[in-house]
């Protein structure tokens, strides 16, 4: 497996307990993420971005309801 960065083994996950459904996470990876109708985040396709870009929608996440899972 290459490392060029472009998909990943390992899936987001959004803890929608956790979850205050502010939408940085959807900004940030459209392909990932949705706003279901409750209000919450879930990650819909969890490996439908790069790992860095993902990444970056867990560092920006501000109840840290983001995580990896493998």
């Amino acid at each position: 497996m290459s490392d060029d960065n472009n998909v990943t083994a390992k899936k987001a996950h959004v803890d929608e307990d956790a979850c205050i459904g502010c939408m940085l996470c959807t900004q940030i990876c459209p392909n990932v993420f949705e706003i279901m109708p409750d209000g919450k985040s879930k990650a819909v396709n969890p490996q439908g971005d790069t790992e860095n870009n993902i990444q970056e929608a867990i560092d920006q996440c501000p109840v840290d309801a983001i995580s990896w899972k493998e």
